[in-house]
C-alpha cells in the first residue's frame, strides 16, 4: 500500500507520461489490470498505421483521451494494491491481445513464445542444474552474449572461467565508437528478457548500449570475476581425458593454459574488420581509418573526406560527420535500400522512463509488441512465390509492395534530384541485403558539399582516390566502412577439435556450418553463440536469439549432469541433414536472389549468416536439448573400476 504523499506523486508522474505513451500498450495493460472485455473490442481496436510501433493506434483523440484516463485510473489502482485481474494469461488470451493490439493476425503458434518472454520478463529463473564436483566451463568473451551466458551459468550454479580480450564488458559496444553509432533495433528490444534498459533513446547510441551491457554485469555480479585483458588463442580437445586444454595470453603478455570440461564460445561475429580489395589504400597520403578502429584524434573539421563503402556503418557516420567536414565524397560498390526511421534520434521522454519503470507490466507488454513488428512480421514477405512474374524486381506480391513504399519514400526524400535517385534505388528487392534505416542518409545526400559516386573505389594514389568508372576524387581522410569478415566464424581462436582437425579445416576456410548454429560434428563439449546461420536478416533483436542458444547449452549440461555424461558430440547425421535442410529453405528465400552480391553468401555462394527460420520456429528447436542428436560417452565410475581391477 503506498502512502498518500508518494501516491500523490506517482499520480503526478504517471499522468506526465501517459500522452506519451503508446496506444496500443495501453490497451493491453487495461485489459490485464481489469479484465474488461471493452479495452479489445470497437471502437477501441487500433488501426495499422505509419511505420514502428504505431504509437498513436491510429484512433481518434477522444478516444486516446478516454483510453489515457481509463489507464491513469486501473494504473493508480494498482499500485494502492489492486490485484492485476489477468496477472497469468492463457495462451488464447495472449494471441488476441496482441492480434488487436498489432491490428493484424498473430499466428497461435506465438502464444508459447511469447508466454516465455513474459515469464523472463518477470524474472522466473530456471531451477539450478547439478554437475560433478570440478567440472567447470570457460566463456571466450564478455560481449552480449558472453555476459548473458555468465549471468544464466552463475544463476544456475555452473562454475565458470570468464576471459575477455577487452578492458570491459560491452564487446562491440565497447570498441565501436565512431560518429554514430547505434543499434538498429529499438531499445526496449535490444534488452535481455531478464533485465530491462532503461534508455533515454528509442534507439539508443554506442555509449549508452555499452553502459547498459557493464550495467547488467554488475548488477547480477558477474563483472568482478571476469579476467579482463585475457585472449583465447588456441583451445584444444583432449580425447584422452575428455576436456578442453585453452591456452591464454594474459594482460601481461605471458601464456597461461587452462582446462575446461566445456568450451563456450561467445567471441562474436564482427571482431574482425573487412577491408576492401582496393589498390594503394593503405598507402594513402593521409589519415586511413576503418570504422571498427575509429581513432577520435582523426581531424575531419574542414577536410576532404573519402567514405568507402555505403552499408549500415557509413549510412550512420555519413550523416553524423557531414557538417563538420569541409567535403564528403562517398564510394558505393552497390545500392542499399533504407526504410525510413521516425524515431531516429528520438529521446523517450523523461516521464515514459519513469513510466517503463514503475509500471514493470507496461514494459512487457511493450517489449512483446515490438518483438512482434521487429522479429516476426517480415517472415513471409521473404519467401519466394514461383508463380510471381516479376522474380527480377521483387520475390512475392507483399515484397513488390513493400518496393513500391520505400522507393516512394526515396522519391519524396530526393524530390527534384532525378540523378540521385537513378544512383540509390536498388534493382534487387528489398530485404536481399540487409535492410537499412535511413538515418538522414537521403538528406545528406542533397547537401552541396557531397558527392555520391555509383562505383566502388578501385585503387588509391597520393591523396587521389579513383573510382572503377574513371571518376577521380581528391581527399585528406578516407574512412573505410566497409563491413566485417562475418562469414569466417569463430576467426579470433584457433579451435582444435577432434582427430586434431581445426574448426578452419573442417569448415574449408569459410564454409562454416553448425547444428542449430550452435554445435559442430566432431567438437565435442564445444557451443558457440551467434554461430552460422543465426543471425536474423529478417529485423528483429539478436539478443532473444543468443538468450535461446544459452537456453539450449544449460538443457545439455543439466543432461549431462542428470545421465552422468561426460563426452557429448552432434552426430555427423545430424548436423549434415540439418545444413542441407536450411540450405534448401534459403533456396526458397529472398537472400539466395540471384539479382545482389550480399555478405550473407560465402565465396562458394552458401548462406551462411542468416537464419531461414521464423524466431518462433527457432526457438522452439532451441527449447530442450534432445541427446538423441548426439554420440554420448557416460562417466565411469570409478569403484567400479577399481573391482574390476581387482579382479
Amino acid at each position: 500500500m503506498a502512502h498518500s504523499a508518494d501516491l500523490d506523486l506517482f499520480r503526478q508522474r504517471i499522468a506526465e507520461a501517459l500522452p506519451s505513451a503508446n496506444i496500443p500498450t495501453l490497451l493491453l495493460l487495461l485489459y490485464q489490470f481489469t479484465g474488461d472485455e471493452y479495452w479489445l473490442n470497437p471502437p477501441l481496436i487500433p488501426v495499422k498505421s505509419g511505420w514502428g510501433d504505431n504509437d498513436s493506434g491510429g484512433l481518434a483523440d477522444e478516444l486516446q483521451t478516454e483510453i489515457r484516463n481509463a489507464a491513469l485510473a486501473a494504473i493508480i489502482s494498482w499500485r494502492r494494491g489492486a490485484q492485476v485481474a489477468k496477472q497469468d494469461l492463457s495462451a488464447e488470451e495472449l494471441i488476441r491481445m496482441l492480434t488487436v493490439s498489432e491490428a493484424e493476425p498473430i499466428p497461435p503458434e506465438y502464444a508459447d513464445m511469447m508466454l516465455h518472454k513474459l515469464r523472463r520478463y518477470s524474472g522466473a529463473i530456471p531451477d539450478p542444474v547439478s554437475l560433478p564436483e570440478g567440472f567447470r566451463v570457460l566463456i571466450i568473451g564478455a560481449g552480449m552474449s558472453g555476459v548473458a551466458a555468465a549471468i544464466r551459468l552463475r544463476q544456475l550454479g555452473i562454475p565458470y572461467i570468464q576471459i575477455e580480450k577487452q578492458d570491459s564488458t560491452g564487446g562491440v559496444w565497447h570498441s565501436h565508437h565512431y560518429p554514430g553509432c547505434g543499434v538498429d533495433t529499438p531499445g526496449h528490444l535490444y534488452s535481455y528478457t531478464f533485465a530491462s534498459g532503461d534508455w533515454s533513446k528509442y534507439f539508443p547510441l554506442q555509449k549508452e548500449i555499452d553502459d547498459y551491457f557493464n550495467r547488467v554485469a554488475r548488477d547480477f555480479g558477474i563483472d568482478s570475476s571476469i579476467r579482463y585483458g585475457t585472449e583465447c588463442l588456441v583451445t584444444r580437445y583432449d580425447e584422452e581425458t575428455l576436456t578442453w586444454h585453452s591456452r591464454l595470453r594474459l594482460p601481461n603478455g605471458t601464456e597461461e593454459t587452462v582446462v575446461t570440461n566445456v568450451v563456450l564460445s561467445a567471441v562474436g561475429g564482427f571482431t574482425t574488420p573487412k577491408w576492401p580489395n582496393v589498390s594503394g589504400l593503405r598507402d594513402f597520403d593521409g589519415p586511413v581509418v576503418h570504422t571498427s578502429e575509429w581513432d577520435p584524434e582523426v581531424a575531419l573539421d574542414g577536410k576532404r573526406v573519402a567514405v568507402i563503402g555505403n552499408g549500415a556503418s557509413a549510412m550512420q557516420i555519413v550523416p553524423a560527420i557531414v557538417d563538420r567536414v569541409g567535403a564528403l565524397t562517398i564510394f558505393q560498390r552497390s545500392r542499399q535500400w533504407a526504410a525510413p526511421f521516425p524515431k531516429f534520434q528520438k529521446p523517450v521522454p523523461e516521464p515514459v522512463q519513469y513510466l517503463f519503470r514503475e509500471v514493470p507490466h507496461y514494459e512487457w507488454l511493450y517489449r512483446l509488441r515490438l518483438s512482434w513488428i521487429f522479429d516476426s512480421e517480415v517472415h513471409e514477405a521473404l519467401q519466394k512465390d514461383p508463380a510471381w512474374p516479376h522474380p527480377d524486381r521483387s520475390v512475392n506480391a507483399v515484397n513488390d509492395g513493400d518496393r513500391e513504399t520505400y522507393t516512394r519514400y526515396i522519391e519524396g526524400e530526393l524530390a527534384g534530384r532525378p540523378d540521385l535517385l537513378a544512383k540509390v534505388i536498388p534493382s534487387y528487392p528489398p530485404f536481399g541485403k540487409r535492410m537499412l534505416l535511413d538515418n538522414g542518409w537521403y538528406r545528406t545526400l542533397l547537401k552541396p558539399h557531397v558527392t555520391l559516386v555509383d562505383e566502388a573505389a578501385a585503387r588509391v594514389e597520393g591523396r587521389s582516390i579513383h573510382a572503377i568508372n574513371g571518376e577521380t576524387h581528391e581527399a585528406d581522410v578516407v574512412i573505410v566502412a566497409s563491413g566485417y569478415d562475418t562469414t569466417r566464424y569463430l576467426l579470433p581462436v584457433q579451435v582444435i577439435g577432434r582427430d586434431s582437425r581445426t574448426v578452419r579445416e573442417v569448415w574449408n576456410d569459410d564454409d562454416c556450418q553448425a547444428y542449430l548454429g550452435t554445435v559442430v560434428a566432431g567438437f565435442p563439449n564445444f557451443y558457440m553463440l551467434y554461430g552460422p546461420n543465426t543471425a536474423l536478416g529478417h529485423r528483429g533483436s539478436f539478443i532473444f536469439t543468443i538468450e535461446s542458444q544459452i537456453d539450449y547449452v544449460l538443457s545439455v549440461l543439466r543432461q549431462m549432469g542428470e545421465k552422468k555424461l561426460v563426452e557429448v558430440e552432434c552426430r555427423q547425421d545430424v548436423y549434415q541433414r540439418y545444413n542441407l535442410e536450411i540450405q534448401q529453405m534459403h533456396q526458397q528465400m529472398i537472400w539466395s536472389h540471384a539479382g545482389m552480391s550480399t555478405f550473407f553468401r560465402n565465396d562458394r555462394g552458401r548462406i551462411v549468416t542468416n537464419s531461414p527460420w521464423r524466431l518462433v520456429d527457432y526457438w522452439k528447436l532451441l527449447k530442450e536439448a534432445d541427446l538423441g542428436d548426439y554420440r554420448t560417452v557416460p562417466q565411469v565410475d570409478s569403484r567400479l573400476e577399481a573391482s574390476v581391477e581387482a579382479i
